[in-house]
């Protein structure tokens, strides 16, 4: 049985490059300001590789909304 219009929730998966982040501290408030956005499904910080990695649906939320979150929180999103 084909279920070719029966498609799961659309997620796009983002890697950004944050500075700043040099703690377990950091870690909490970049993944808590992130996750609970709308939209955003998973959000996992990698400080010592200064990476962030969020799974969101675009239909929901944005990339610059992502950004700001992270930027509010006090970090710096690097291009």
């Amino acid at each position: 049985m084909s279920h070719c219009c029966s498609h799961g929730p659309v997620r796009s998966d983002i890697t950004l490059n944050v500075a700043g982040m040099s703690c377990a501290h950091c870690k909490k408030a970049v993944e808590t300001s992130v996750g609970v956005l709308p939209g955003v499904s998973k959000v996992e910080a990698i400080v010592d590789q200064g990476k962030v990695n969020v799974s969101f649906d675009p239909s929901k939320i944005n990339l610059d909304d992502i950004k700001k979150a992270i930027e509010d929180a006090g970090y710096d999103v690097q291009e």
